[in-house]
């Protein structure tokens, strides 16, 4: 029997995807974000281990929320860590009618997941930075910019439907010139519906272990700021 990690659970989800979603943010992460909020998601040995039918189970029980584009969105954590698994509640749930979406970092190897990124109805992608320096810093990772490329152009090849996500630091990610370039670059994709600028917040900070958390001085973006960026990405 198929089993996987579960770090929790969110019933009624308003921006992870379209209409009213059940979010399964599944345990285990590669990435050492500096802004993660879930940082208790990275460990895959920890959370829960739950089967495919119980997984069901609990996004049936709200079957009637889902009218209107609303599913399921697969986050974490990194949901494609687990992507047998997530293959499997896919496809038991595209058996059941309900729409499902990945929220990914793109980290895992493309080779190793694309059946279940082909079997999800959308990716919510998250881009760090274009910037390949930046995205290491952010990320700890050396290859995950070269990654969530990959994935965008496989997506691109097979007509995927996709958000983007790109969390805006000031300090870090809040720069005109760097997200000009993310707008000229992603202009290119046919196959992005959507760019959401996510605004940063430490309201996971607590979370962390002590004197481990490097943005405590960072001040979240302010409206007017982010409205800024919003009129920079909506240019795409």
């Amino acid at each position: 029997m198929t089993t996987g990690r579960i770090h929790s659970y969110e019933t009624f989800g308003a921006v992870d995807g379209p209409g009213i979603r059940f979010i399964v943010f599944l345990q285990g992460c590669p990435l050492r974000c500096l802004y993660c909020h879930n940082p208790d998601s990275w460990n895959g040995a920890d959370g829960t281990e739950a089967t495919v039918d119980e997984i069901v189970e609990k996004v049936m029980a709200y079957k009637g929320f889902y009218k209107n584009g609303g599913g399921v969105t697969f986050s974490g954590g990194e949901p494609m860590l687990q992507h047998e698994f997530v293959y499997e509640v896919i496809r038991a749930l595209k058996e059941r009618g309900i729409h499902t979406a990945i929220d990914t970092s793109g980290i895992v190897p493309l080779d190793l997941c694309k059946k279940t990124v082909d079997a999800a109805d959308m990716l919510l992608l998250d881009i760090k930075s274009l910037d390949a320096e930046l995205s290491r810093r952010i990320t700890g990772s050396e290859v995950c910019l070269q990654r969530e490329k990959e994935l965008l152009d496989y997506c691109e090849e097979q007509g995927k439907r996709v958000w983007i996500r790109h969390v805006v630091v000031p300090g870090l990610t809040m720069d005109e010139d760097k997200l000009r370039a993310l707008a000229h670059f992603l202009s290119g994709y046919k196959c992005i519906e959507r760019i959401e600028p996510l605004p940063f917040h430490k309201l996971g900070e607590h979370k962390w272990e002590e004197g481990c958390y490097q943005l405590s001085d960072t001040p979240a973006p302010t409206k007017e700021e982010m409205d800024k960026v919003d009129a920079i990405l909506k240019k795409v």
